[in-house]
């Protein structure tokens, strides 16, 4: 396993794990904070552009095998569209997280709507988002969710958890919901359901070679604290998973965010969204930064042993 750390927020240098990992040359440190608040969020074509041709020019991280980057906050989660695109064989991209961030109305770069860039790479097959709960699924035709590629089955969605979302028009059943009597009727994936889930997931998949992308908002309090309202996955249930996978499939990569950084913008756009977006205030307290730290440090220990 190749790791490399995009710092943009500095959420993740203070961590011992990922520090004694650059210290020991086994790890890349790429600062990028230089561009950090343009990139928060949401980012233009040219902004983002400078981030692909960054991450295309820095020299390969140390190691073998696929490599794993880690992006700070879950307000990049976006970025994973510049690292995804730059595959160069046929992906399923398996997106664990508590929102779909499928809305097709915000800027193109946003980290609500990233998952719409990445359905028109030609070579992601499919898209599949585990874990939300949040209530981006409520009434989402007037959130802007992007219900053609639910019926069109390019997206699939598995909450954890969720009550039926109310829909106008035919949408169809799939995979991961089924329409009756005007809901979207999701299949709820948390608890007991979770071993079938990932029994009937690794057997549909249309490729062989798989991208996992992973914002910590999808866990549940207990471990992780982020910038977003969060799931309810254990994060035991997370890297069963990510065991199963690499047990029946090929990772090509895997991107991970959702580390704590304070909101602090000059933008006062992007101050008011963070404000309208983001949950009240997280309050860092005593332990809080040390939680994220030692779950990063236990998904390493488990992409570690798979990449062995």
């Amino acid at each position: 396993m190749r790791l490399r750390l995009v710092d943009l927020d500095h959420s993740l240098t203070g961590q011992p794990a990922l520090q004694q990992a650059v210290a020991a040359g086994h790890a890349q440190l790429l600062d990028c904070n230089a561009g950090g608040e343009a990139l928060r969020l949401w980012a233009n074509q040219s902004s983002m552009r400078q981030f692909a041709r960054t991450m295309r020019d820095a020299p390969p991280p140390p190691g073998r095998g696929p490599t794993v980057t880690f992006l700070g906050s879950g307000d990049y989660h976006h970025l994973a569209s510049a690292l995804i695109g730059a595959v160069e064989v046929p992906v399923t991209v398996l997106h664990f997280d508590n929102h779909p961030d499928w809305v097709r109305f915000p800027p193109a770069y946003h980290c609500g709507s990233w998952v719409n860039r990445i359905l028109e790479l030609p070579q992601v097959a499919r898209v599949v988002t585990i874990g939300p709960c949040s209530d981006d699924l409520t009434r989402p035709q007037i959130k802007g969710g992007n219900l053609p590629a639910l019926a069109a089955g390019k997206l699939e969605i598995f909450p954890w958890r969720h009550a039926p979302s109310r829909v106008w028009g035919r949408i169809g059943s799939g995979a991961g919901h089924r329409q009756q009597d005007g809901y979207l009727v999701w299949r709820n994936v948390g608890g007991a359901a979770w071993d079938d889930f990932l029994d009937d997931l690794l057997g549909r998949l249309p490729t062989d070679d798989v991208w996992i992308s992973i914002d910590k908002d999808v866990l549940a309090p207990a471990d992780a604290v982020t910038n977003w309202d969060q799931g309810e996955m254990p994060l035991q249930a997370l890297l069963g998973a990510l065991s199963r996978i690499a047990a029946a499939k090929r990772i090509v990569g895997v991107d991970i965010c959702g580390d704590y950084a304070p909101p602090r913008f000059r933008n006062p756009l992007k101050r008011v969204a963070a404000r309208l977006d983001h949950p009240a205030a997280t309050v860092m307290a005593n332990g809080a930064l040390r939680r994220n730290a030692s779950t990063n440090e236990r998904l390493l220990a488990v992409l570690q042993e798979l990449a062995a």
